[in-house]
């Protein structure tokens, strides 16, 4: 599709007429025309009034091998009169650096999480007389939550640190952003490369948490209820740990390359829905961390309780839908 069929979809897809669209560019109605005939082409500026106008990329209507997303004509209408945030080459490759330095560290602090229960889990073993090791309950206790609350502030310190550092791109997942002539094609080049190692990483993470079940069933099948089952789920607990790791980091980078190209969950379609969400994810995972703690220090079942982690996940999919359903409505 060139220049001249895209512009014309565009207008009548947003429902304006030749003139409606040359009064919102300060041009006149024949120019418009001329574009959409092909006899003209419009300037540098009028392209990034258009693109702007239209929520589309300038690469999207200069490029006649590029086709129109899904969602660039559907929430054109909802982001016109916001102000969009044009990204140069140096911000963009600045932002993917920071990144790339920082994934490592938050994933760090996932598989601290995943692990801190390890060292409570194994202590307690120890104390268990019948089998055959004897620590005092209350030290065996006390030294692993002391483990478990220190590992845990860590990830948290981790967090926070890192998390702070990412502060200045906050708007790459709300607001509608727009990357200078050529960037797109820079990024989709990085991009591009990073999918092998991705793609890897992606099944490394996996399939260490699937395997982390073996440790469980060896040992149990050697020492029913013994010592042996607490190493097991000590290990299962450091495989689950490692594979979120490989998980996290490679989703971090990942993730950077799309909240640039505003594709999957940070399309501008995706960005609106998100927002309308904002309140009801806080309330929600706020609610999940509470029952989780609860849970875990209540059963003192810390290798059963992280269960719930992924079943809320699956879950906040459909409470976020019937809310969409309900706002629809």
């Amino acid at each position: 599709m060139i220049l001249a069929d895209k512009i014309t979809d565009l207008r009548k897809k947003n429902g304006w007429s030749q003139e409606e669209l040359a009064g919102k560019l300060g041009v006149s109605r024949q120019s418009v025309s001329k574009w959409e005939s092909a006899a003209s082409i419009p300037d540098l500026d009028k392209i990034m009034k258009l693109s702007e106008l239209f929520g589309v990329s300038t690469d999207y209507l200069l490029k006649d091998s590029i086709e129109p997303k899904e969602n660039e004509i559907e929430v054109s209408d909802s982001l016109m009169d916001e102000k969009v945030r044009v990204i140069t080459l140096e911000e963009a490759n600045t932002y993917l650096d920071l990144v790339r330095n920082i994934a490592g560290k938050i994933a760090l602090g996932v598989a601290l999480c995943i692990l801190s229960p390890a060292a409570l889990i194994c202590l307690a073993g120890l104390s268990d007389e019948e089998g055959g090791f004897v620590i005092p309950e209350a030290a065996a206790i006390g030294t692993g939550m002391t483990i478990l609350l220190l590992m845990v502030a860590v990830a948290v310190a981790l967090f926070i640190y890192y998390g702070r550092k990412l502060d200045a791109y906050d708007f790459l997942e709300k607001e509608p952003i727009e990357l200078a002539y050529g960037v797109t094609g820079a990024v989709e080049k990085h991009k591009s490369k990073y999918e092998s190692a991705h793609s890897v990483s992606l099944v490394t993470g996996v399939a260490l948490c699937i395997l982390s079940a073996v440790p469980i069933m060896v040992t149990a099948a050697f020492d029913n209820g013994g010592m042996a089952v607490i190493i097991g789920v000590d290990l299962c607990l450091a495989l689950v740990a490692l594979g979120v790791f490989f998980l996290v980091r490679t989703l971090c980078v990942f993730e950077a390359f799309q909240k640039l190209l505003e594709e999957g969950d940070y399309s501008r379609k995706k960005k609106i829905e998100n927002e309308k969400n904002d309140v009801l994810s806080t309330v929600y995972w706020c609610v999940i961390t509470a029952v989780y703690l609860g849970w875990s220090f209540y059963t003192m079942e810390w290798h059963r309780t992280w269960i719930i982690w992924p079943c809320a996940a699956v879950l906040f999919g459909a409470v976020a839908g019937i809310s969409a359903l309900i706002r629809r409505k």
